[in-house]
């Protein structure tokens, strides 16, 4: 029981205090996540953040579920989103309450756009914080770039750019079997007959 609430008072404080959405909250998940409570190795943080991206809805709660059901199963996941939507449930329907009064407030118009702006500065941070810890080769950033002009210039769907990128990570991966396969071949051609059926042996003699 402690470990549920340690979950749900964890997320609540980052859903409370983050404001910008669910990508300005990355830096703060993966930093509760990794340095504070060490639910989860660097590594680990990087493949939730990836998956998290890739699914439908906000990767802020999809990050939370993952991250408490790596931790605690079905009972974590619950705690870690109630947590994470919790806060943004009770401010917004206080600020509909609100709504009229605070929307002609010229101190409150100007406090939204600063946060706005440091916002998009969480944003860049998580951005590039996780660019360091992945783009560690050309290919990895050919496809970031790439996946970059299909959003940004050619106005593609997330879902194809990561669709593609999907794609594309299994082509070092295919070249390299095949190379090695073709290598193992060269060096001991009697290799390949090692993975043949006994039948299929006789057959060929």
């Amino acid at each position: 029981m402690k470990e549920l609430w340690n979950l749900f008072i964890a997320f609540f404080k980052i859903g409370l205090f983050t404001i910008g959405g669910g990508l300005a909250m990355l830096p703060l998940i993966q930093r509760m996540v990794v340095e504070d409570n060490k639910w989860l190795k660097e590594n680990e943080m990087i493949d939730c953040i990836a998956i998290c991206q890739s699914l439908p809805g906000v990767i802020a709660i999809n990050a939370a579920t993952f991250v408490g059901y790596r931790k605690n199963r079905l009972a974590g996941s619950i705690a870690a989103t109630l947590g994470t939507i919790m806060p943004s449930l009770i401010i917004i329907i206080l600020a509909a309450i609100f709504l009229d009064a605070a929307g002609s407030n010229p101190y409150v118009n100007g406090a939204f756009v600063s946060i706005k702006a440091a916002s998009c500065g969480l944003i860049l941070f998580a951005a590039v914080k996780l660019g360091k810890q992945v783009l560690e080769s050309r290919f990895a950033w050919a496809i970031a770039v790439i996946a970059f002009v299909m959003i940004a210039v050619f106005k593609v769907t997330a879902v194809w750019a990561i669709i593609l990128g999907a794609f594309a990570g299994l082509i070092p991966y295919w070249t390299k079997s095949k190379n090695i396969n073709s290598k193992t071949l060269k060096e001991d051609p009697n290799s390949i007959l090692e993975n043949v059926p006994s039948d299929e042996k006789k057959e060929g003699k």
